[in-house]
């Protein structure tokens, strides 16, 4: 059982046993990459009988997850809400999230991070949960959770192996930074200390805070700290993806590790999930005109909800995509506008290819039979999305971890192959024009039997069947999720940590 007994004697003098609700609190980061995921796990808490989830969130971005809330609520597992105003730093209102903020402006929504530490801090002392799963920016939450006897969970929003890859370059970057103007830094990095094959990455690709000093270097010893000494660490991941990579972290990252995704498997994600009234209507538009493609004969291509790409760079991926020949279909975030979209561009491509501006439900479409090949930018949900539909990636990373996430793809794995072998810079990536010829032909060759695909698809394809086994009842990460609960739920009855 997930709630927690206690007795206490009635006017009679009969003793009386109520039964309380275990109720953990879940904050992410402002970011929707981060906030999906976790309402994700919410709603799987809230599946045990026994257990209150609530989300802590602002506003706006409380309006990316009210569909996913109601469609939990309605199948039994109702989430609840605590609102908070966004802190003031400058920005717009509405805007409270990285993906909204410009891209000159996202140091804001940094600072918006520093100065929630009192909020939470009031939220959680007022409202005293059980237990506090957060984000993995919010460090300070160890010591507001130790200090009232609750656990404390660290949430991860990317996976095992790209964290042990940061981390141990973390432990070397006086190598990786340029220090004066006579040091040179290796161009080629070698990972050291990871299991299992050697990984290098040029160091351009490494993340900005590996090479120069930023707010994530100087909060990374605070951040680590704090993954150690709390109650434990929560990531959404599945042993099937990286287990060597997972008992790795487990053994040195963090006091307890439970591994429990891909979670929007686990949740059964939906066409509703993350978007609003009108992102549905246009991910329905985008499954009809699925229905009527061959099977895996379409690239679907989309970079996330914080990509910034110039116009250059999306007249070259557009005629590219128009010169592949082959079908695709291609999400755009809502702020693009189309000055880049050379005259009757959409006109040429218009039934071989389809254009939807803002949010579309990326799960149904990576699940739907006719698409082939996913060309994405490494974001970790996606990465993990994909694997969970089996569906083979052509990557095209942009920033801080999907380069590292690339190599898991592409060199661990073996689902994938990279979009440009040319010269590629973390710090620099919106600028990188990856230009029409290239793309079009790793589109065209990916595609055509002999041109990689099938051997890509045949681990994607080993990948689905493990993170479907993972989620299952008695599989790893339902295992874990049903561990997690269970050693809240005895925390709270021994009374300590």
């Amino acid at each position: 059982m997930a709630a927690a007994s206690f007795s206490a004697t009635s006017d009679d003098g009969a003793t009386v046993t109520a039964t309380a609700p275990l109720r953990v609190f879940f904050i992410p980061f402002f970011a929707t990459g981060h906030i999906i995921p976790i309402v994700d796990l919410a709603c799987l808490f809230a599946a045990r009988p026994g257990v209150e989830s609530t989300v802590v969130l602002t506003p706006a971005n409380a309006a990316l997850v009210r569909s996913t809330l109601d469609r939990s609520a309605a199948a039994g597992r109702s989430v609840r809400l605590l609102l908070f105003p966004f802190p003031s730093v400058g920005l717009p209102a509405g805007v409270e999230n990285i993906a909204t903020a410009p891209a000159s402006e996202t140091w804001r929504v940094e600072k918006a991070v520093e100065l929630a530490q009192s909020v939470h801090e009031e939220l959680i002392r007022l409202h005293r949960p059980d237990a506090v799963v957060a984000d993995i920016h919010y460090w300070w939450t160890t010591s507001i959770a130790a200090d009232l006897g609750i656990p404390r969970i660290t949430c991860h929003p990317i996976g095992c192996f790209p964290q042990l890859v940061m981390s141990n370059l973390f432990r070397i970057r006086s190598e990786l930074a340029i220090n004066n103007e006579s040091s040179s830094p290796t161009p080629i990095v070698t990972v050291p200390g990871l299991p299992g094959r050697s990984i290098s990455i040029p160091r351009a690709e490494l993340p900005n805070f590996l090479k120069v000093a930023d707010n994530m270097t100087a909060a990374w010893d605070r951040i680590k700290q704090a993954q150690l000494t709390c109650h434990g660490s929560v990531v959404n991941t599945f042993s099937g993806l990286e287990g060597e990579y997972c008992e790795e972290y487990r053994r040195v990252h963090a006091r307890r590790a439970w591994f429990v995704g891909p979670v929007s498997l686990a949740a059964n994600a939906s066409i509703e999930r993350g978007g609003s009234e009108t992102g549905e209507a246009t991910g329905k538009e985008c499954l009809r005109w699925l229905d009527e493609q061959e099977e895996a004969s379409v690239v679907f291509v989309c970079f996330g909800s914080w990509c910034f790409f110039t116009d250059e760079q999306l007249h070259e991926l557009a005629a590219g995509l128009e010169a592949s020949g082959r079908p695709f279909l291609w999400a755009l975030r809502a702020a693009e506008d189309d000055e880049w979209m050379e005259e009757g561009w959409e006109e040429r491509v218009k039934g071989r290819g389809l254009v939807a501006r803002g949010w579309v439900p990326q799960v149904a479409i990576l699940g739907h039979r006719a698409v082939g090949a996913f060309l994405t930018h490494c974001g970790w949900n996606s990465v993990l999305e994909a694997a969970a539909a089996g569906v083979p990636m052509l990557t095209w990373p942009l920033v801080f971890e999907q380069f590292i996430n690339e190599r898991l793809v592409v060199e661990v794995v073996g689902a994938g192959r990279r979009v440009w072998e040319g010269p590629r810079a973390e710090a620099e990536a919106k600028k990188t024009v990856v230009p029409r010829e290239a793309i079009a032909s790793v589109v065209t060759r990916f595609m055509e039997a002999g041109g990689g695909r099938e051997v890509a698809a045949k681990k994607a394809t080993e990948l689905a069947a493990a993170a479907r086994a993972a989620v299952e009842e008695g599989g790893s990460s339902r295992c874990d999720l049903e561990n997690l609960i269970d050693e809240l739920v005895a925390a709270r009855r021994g009374g300590t940590l």
